[in-house]
């Protein structure tokens, strides 16, 4: 008998650990009354299963791309304000900000319209990807994990992925019965952080009621060169929604809303401060169907309607005054449909169609862009073949994006081609060799066509170019993957070709109003490469070892130019002890100098910081209680990331201590 508690999407599961991961164990019984004794003991668990990378579920080793998986605990124990910092140093991720408020996930040193942000699969509706102030609106301890998908993953979600794809998952399509539920609350020392976040589901007959909401606050934080002003940020978010499970298949409705505030970090003796204040309206209605006897195994459809709404303000601390500067609104329908082919011998796949259409807005002084509309529609199809010890997958997506601006504009529309090949070689028992080829398409993105005016998210005057052509790319990424009980591996390598490559060339000319630098959207040919490699490997039988290491190098090609803000050579060491019920984690995290910079960019000085992890599981009848202690720079280093639009005036933060209590029913 094969015991294996795995919940997948629509299906009505046995009782579970709310937002536990799940485990998987073979059990063999030759005959006769037997008694089998589980130990199940909370730990970080590398299996996740992932539905990101091909809209299916399977296993993260078994995935043709390159995949990592964030639990909920990991998430809970790192307290995190936004999204970007949540995922900083998974292995191929940086993060991009502009303070803390403002995090943004960077993939193999993709950033902005190259990486795509979505919740459950759908997109959430934020600007964040134009505009480096801005924050993504999710609400990361409500997630059940976080999948990403680094390299093009253009078949599934679009052109906007052309670097990767950060997916937050919940789990309120899967049927629990009963009541389950979490509970976290936190504090941290250096910026006084503090919040508390909390859900429950309840399942009876077919129905299952969800509840979730929480929200945090975290004052200016400290550096070892002193406060930084104006960097505080706060969250508040709430969600709730109904499903019905019948035998064949769900429906699920459910509301988000979500509210954030944050500052734009200043100089010491600056007078005027700068902040955000962003709210979101999400709606959405999911379902799917299951078992259906014919081509179609099943499939599973989404909609899902956005209001967002940001506003920037500026407070003049010499005259006690605050203006609101502009006003900008995002509102986008989305929609997807994916269906699950019956297996057929060594043939599987899928294939379906997703759009979307967007009415973005700005208003005010720093309101470059005209009132522009979007819609995009596309189809596609993914197939395997999977042979004993030889898999292949392909498949291909056409796209359509259009754009019809207000004003003395031009309307734009592109159609572009997306494909794939990739092979899975079992070499030895444990370990496989993965290779894939993909050709990429990507729209530009609105800000590049049409931006006219002042830009304080990227620091400079942009000015579009509405005759851009779609970029288009090929690339390659092997990687040798290894998965025991003693040691697990993965080292990859990537190498991609982009041509009509989008960037900002500046003119040398600024601003006088603004003082900001002028830059023209320009178009040239562009590479990326580099490499990743992560281990985990069981020294004694409490003792792990962990590490990781990876590197980009991305220039224009033509022009023999760096391009802006990408990661330096950065490496995570580290030790995982457990004893019973407490589990102690010490790194070390290093980061070499980047001086290969673009236009108006500055060189960042290496640094190596040391953190300190430790949690203590205890259980009472069907509750599970996690203690968290977290030390993060404690050596008070000072040192920047060159992500970060203001690393010359904030530093990263300085020593920090967090506690924080998880309860899960």
């Amino acid at each position: 008998m094969n015991l294996l508690i795995s919940p997948l999407a629509g299906i009505k599961s046995s009782r579970t650990l709310h937002r536990v991961p799940d485990a998987v164990k073979t059990i063999e019984i030759t005959g006769g009354e037997q008694t089998v004794d589980l130990l199940l003991t909370l730990a970080p668990v590398s299996e996740q299963v992932t539905v990101t990378a091909t809209g299916s579920i399977e296993a993260v080793n078994f995935s043709y791309q390159s995949v990592t998986s964030v639990g909920a605990l990991e998430l809970a124990q790192r307290d995190p304000i936004s999204i970007g910092e949540a995922l900083e140093y998974q292995p191929g991720v940086a993060k991009r900000s502009f303070g803390p408020g403002s995090g943004r996930p960077v993939i193999r040193g993709f950033d902005g319209d190259r990486v795509l942000v979505l919740q459950d699969g759908l997109r959430v509706g934020g600007i964040a990807s134009q505009s480096g102030d801005e924050v993504e609106p999710i609400d990361v301890l409500s997630l059940d994990r976080v999948e990403i998908v680094k390299g093009p993953a253009t078949l599934l979600y679009g052109s906007n992925a052309i670097g990767g794809v950060v997916n937050g998952i919940s789990t309120n399509e899967v049927y629990q019965k009963g009541l389950s539920g979490y509970l976290t609350a936190f504090g941290g020392t250096n910026n006084w952080q503090a919040g508390t976040s909390g859900g429950f589901k309840y399942g009876t007959r077919d129905f299952l009621f969800f509840a979730s909401g929480g929200g945090q606050k975290a004052n200016d934080y400290r550096t070892p060169l002193g406060r930084v002003p104006n960097s505080f940020a706060r969250t508040g978010n709430t969600s709730a929604g109904a499903g019905w499970f019948p035998r064949k298949g769900w429906l699920v409705f459910s509301y988000n809303y979500d509210l954030r505030r944050h500052g734009i970090p200043v100089e010491p003796d600056a007078v005027d401060f700068e902040s955000l204040s962003e709210r979101r309206h999400n709606y959405q209605v999911r379902g799917g169907l299951r078992d259906l006897g014919g081509f179609i195994e099943g499939g599973d459809f989404a909609v899902s309607y956005n209001n967002y709404r940001a506003r920037e303000f500026e407070f003049e601390s010499d005259e006690n005054a605050t203006e609101l500067e502009s006003v900008a609104t995002n509102k986008n329908f989305n929609y997807r449909a994916h269906f699950n082919q019956r297996r057929r011998g060594s043939f599987s796949g899928t294939f379906g169609f997703s759009g979307f259409t967007r009415d973005y807005e700005s208003i005010g002084k720093e309101a470059p862009t005209p009132r522009t509309k979007q819609n995009s529609f596309a189809v596609y199809a993914l197939e395997r073949i999977d042979l004993e010890r030889v898999g292949f997958q392909f498949g291909g997506r056409v796209e359509q994006n259009g754009y019809n601006p207000e004003g003395n504009f031009r309307d734009r529309n592109f159609v572009g081609f997306s494909g794939s090949a990739g092979l899975r070689v079992l070499l030895w028992k444990d370990g496989s060799f993965v290779a894939n080829y993909q050709h990429s398409f990507r729209a530009p993105a609105l800000e590049e066509l049409y931006n006219n005016g002042p830009h304080p998210g990227l620091l400079v005057f942009d000015v579009g170019n509405p005759n851009l052509e779609p970029e288009l790319g090929d690339g390659i990424d092997f990687s040798l993957r290894h998965s025991s009980e003693r040691v697990r591996l993965e080292g990859s390598f990537f190498y991609y070709n982009l041509r009509n490559f989008v960037f900002p060339a500046f003119t040398g000319l600024t601003d006088e109003e603004s003082r900001l630098p002028i830059v023209n959207y320009a178009q040239g040919d562009s590479r990326y490469m580099g490499t990743e490699a992560s281990i985990e490997a069981r020294a004694f039988r409490n003792l792990w070892f962990d590490g990781q290491v990876d590197y980009v190098r991305a220039e224009l090609t033509e022009l023999n130019k760096p391009l802006p803000r990408i990661p330096p050579l950065r490496g995570r060491f580290g030790l995982d002890w457990r004893y019973k019920a407490l589990n102690v984690r010490p790194e070390l995290i290093l980061a070499n100098r980047q001086n290969r910079v673009f236009d108006n960019e500055t060189p960042t000085a290496g640094y190596a910081i040391f953190n300190v992890n430790a949690s203590y599981t205890f259980v009472t009848k069907r509750t599970t209680h996690i203690l968290a202690f977290g030390g993060y720079n404690l050596g008070d280093t000072l040192y920047r990331n060159h992500l970060s639009f203001s690393k010359n005036i904030a530093p990263e933060m300085g020593r920090s201590v967090r506690l924080s209590y998880s309860l899960r029913f």
